[in-house]
């Protein structure tokens, strides 16, 4: 069951917004930032035009901002810190100076390291471009909700993280698309006003397209958020970065930037990709499955066995909770990108649907849909609520065109093109609560929100493989 209250218009009535596309020189000459400057301001432009009509005017794109280092060499950057497992954490930065350890010191009193842990490093070529010295380091055991201080590489300042709680309740903050805009820094203000133990993100990071130096500049620029909460992340589209030749010695392959910079805990989750895994949280009460809309995923491929043999490894009983992750969304009304995961869809929607799981989140489209339960393009009380939330302030604006009378509008329960951040709160066992926060210039204001009842305590779904039949149900109850 789920119980909602919504504030935004079940439809968007603009449209027309031409996105920014990649800015093809480099960013720090004065033709890029003047090229930059220039789609910008039409953006901008088209994007008030469209918005004059609505109740809410919407922001054209912000600037983007680039973040540089002026520390040493040998002091850390783009620190950002991800979970793996239930008791560990992985800490990853980059140094210019390639001699710098891959060690962290580590302890509950600030300047008091009682621990030290040896990792590994990396790094990569993108034709001209070689990226700095690429640490990832595995520390722990860690105690549960715990804040610890720790130092990177014996150099630099002070951070600290806290670790996520080892049962229920859980805060979950989601964002998609983020880039590195006026408007990303906004919302991941915005994220950061109320606490959360995780952040979730759907894909779309850097939107480096290329351009290696932005995944640097990215790094920093996240980095005070990334630094003291786990981050876990799947790709999108623009972290694929395929050079447009031919496999040969030199050519980069596919998602190498963000392969070296963003490693996930695959390994323990038995996947046998970095671009899909699953990890626990809470103490196992949550289990989180993050898709790759960007690696083969047909019944034959490798990502479907993986997921099917997760899913099945799941103990309802033990884990209330089900919830994946994914870039293109399955469901979605809204002109941009659509159709782009319907080949996905059909391929794996049974898997999740028999499995129960919760919600489904999508980022890829820039802008907030939610849908009532559905499982085959029907309403259905046993599906997942599917969400759309690729609207964290990436440099393309925003995606206006919604069709009221696309096929699925009758399932879209809530649309509205604005940047945002989404929160997941796990209450207990049986109830969750989700909210969307738009920005509204210096405020966050929640303009969408639902209480769900995990589909484990619903009688009429635990039974495996049942297939509840598609009616006049509605999530508006």
């Amino acid at each position: 069951m789920v119980h909602a209250r919504t504030t935004t218009r079940s439809a968007i009535d603009v449209s027309g917004c031409a996105a920014a596309g990649p800015l093809q020189e480099k960013m720090g000459t004065p033709r890029g930032v003047l090229l930059a400057a220039r789609a910008l301001v039409v953006t901008a432009v088209l994007a008030m035009a469209a918005a004059a009509a609505a109740e809410y005017v919407r922001p054209p794109p912000g600037r983007i901002i680039l973040t540089e280092h002026a520390e040493p060499a040998a002091h850390p950057q783009q620190v950002h810190v991800s979970a793996v497992g239930a008791k560990h954490m992985r800490v990853s930065w980059v140094t210019d100076d390639k001699r710098t350890q891959s060690v962290v010191e580590y302890g509950r009193a600030s300047r008091n390291y009682t621990a030290t842990a040896t990792g590994e490093h990396t790094s990569y070529r993108y034709f001209l471009y070689s990226s700095g010295k690429i640490h990832h380091v595995k520390i722990g055991p860690l105690e549960p909700g715990t804040v610890y201080y720790y130092r990177c590489g014996m150099a630099g300042k002070e951070f600290s993280l806290r670790t996520p709680p080892a049962a229920l309740p859980i805060e979950l903050a989601l964002v998609g698309d983020l880039g590195q805009t006026e408007w990303t820094a906004s919302t991941l203000a915005h994220a950061g006003e109320k606490d959360y133990d995780m952040l979730l993100v759907p894909g779309d990071l850097a939107y480096a397209d290329a351009q290696q130096p932005l995944w640097d500049s990215f790094g920093r620029f996240v980095q005070r958020h990334a630094s003291r909460r786990p981050w876990m992340v799947t790709q999108g589209n623009h972290e694929v970065e395929a050079a447009p030749l031919p496999p040969a010695p030199g050519v980069p392959p596919p998602f190498a930037a963000y392969g070296a910079r963003w490693p996930a805990p695959h390994e323990e989750s038995g996947s046998p990709s970095n671009l899909y895994y699953s990890f626990d949280a809470a103490g196992g009460a949550v289990h989180v499955v993050m898709l790759g809309s960007y690696a083969p995923f047909g019944a034959g491929s490798d990502q479907y066995r993986w997921l099917a043999r997760d899913l099945a490894g799941v103990d309802r009983r033990a884990t209330p909770w089900l919830v994946a992750l994914l870039h293109a969304p399955w469901y979605n009304t809204n002109a941009a990108h659509q159709g782009e995961g319907e080949a996905m869809r059909e391929a794996m929607e049974r898997l999740l649907f028999e499995a129960r799981v919760d919600v489904v989140f999508a980022g890829h489209v820039h802008a907030y849909e939610r849908f009532t339960r559905v499982y085959n393009n029907e309403a259905n009380p046993c599906g997942p609520v599917y969400i759309t939330i690729g609207d964290g302030g990436n440099r393309e604006g925003l995606a206006f065109d919604f069709e009221k009378n696309h096929k699925l509008a009758p399932l879209s329960v809530t649309r509205e093109a604005s940047f945002g951040h989404g929160r997941l709160r796990v209450v207990n066992a049986t109830t969750a609560h989700w909210a969307w926060h738009r920005n509204d210039d210096a405020d966050s204001v929640v303009r969408d929100e639902v209480w769900l009842e995990s589909l484990a305590a619903n009688s009429a779904c635990r039974q495996e493989g049942d297939r509840a039949a598609a009616g006049s149900w509605n999530d508006e109850l």
